[in-house]
């Protein structure tokens, strides 16, 4: 029998997180709660025999708010993060997810909407493994190569979920992985806003929600112009994204 995954609720409502417990307990998860910034960074930071498959964080947390957690925890890991916003706080929601956070859900939520989030997170995590291990700095193996997607200088290797651009590695949160993957796959055809977030973020697209273009200018700006100094992934307005090839 193998151990449930591990999720990690940073929040300082105690009882929104028995709530989560309770509820993503029943969903087959164990969850662990921290009630203050410092003790949840430190609990995501440190060596796990099975590290958490995703954290769920606040932004509004006492001492540090949610957004220097974030900053702290992406110079260490890639464990993927739902963050909590204030309802209309579009701005709060913009930030998290430059800042390397992979979805966002304003409060007040519906708990089972919360639910869904995690495991369309899950899903695509469970598939990640791989890329944080020790040795992912070095040259891709064979087996890891196969299968290569190559866009002019630009490397997606989909079995070790790793990038490289001009030879140089690239570090993406799983959100940005799986949407360069899916350009990638369509390199040079547009593909839909709503096509982008049923694939990668698991959900349809809801009205202003700008997840996907958030992942996207992350992806623009950590993967650089493209060989000829254009964009790389480029807007077709009222049609969705394309990721430009430039040689044939």
């Amino acid at each position: 029998m193998t151990d449930p995954p591990q999720i990690l609720v940073i929040d300082d409502d105690a009882e929104l997180c028995e709530l989560l417990a309770e509820l993503l307990g029943q969903e087959g998860y164990a969850v662990e709660s921290a009630r203050d910034a410092i003790s949840g960074l430190a609990r995501a930071q440190e060596e796990r025999e099975k590290p958490f498959t995703l954290v769920v964080l606040d932004v509004m947390l006492p001492g540090l708010n949610g957004f220097e957690v974030l900053t702290r925890l992406r110079q260490s890991s890639r464990v993927p993060v739902l963050m909590l916003t204030a309802r209309g706080e579009d701005v709060d929601r913009i930030v998290g997810l430059e800042m390397g956070a992979d979805d966002y859900l304003p409060k007040p939520f519906n708990p089972r909407e919360l639910v869904a989030r995690v495991r369309a997170l899950h899903r695509r995590a469970s598939h990640a493994g791989a890329a944080a291990g020790p040795g992912a700095a070095a040259g891709p193996s064979a087996a890891e190569a196969q299968g290569a997607l190559t866009v002019d200088d630009l490397e997606v290797l989909p079995a070790a979920r790793r990038v490289r651009v001009r030879g140089e590695e690239v570090r993406l949160t799983t959100a940005e992985f799986d949407l360069l993957e899916v350009l990638a796959r369509q390199a040079g055809t547009v593909v839909s806003r709503e096509d982008l977030a049923r694939r990668v973020l698991g959900r349809r697209l809801a009205a202003y929600d700008r997840g996907i273009d958030m992942h996207v200018s992350n992806l623009r700006r950590k993967l650089g112009p493209g060989p000829g100094g254009g964009e790389r992934i480029k807007t077709v307005r009222n049609a969705g994204y394309i990721l430009a090839r430039e040689r044939a």
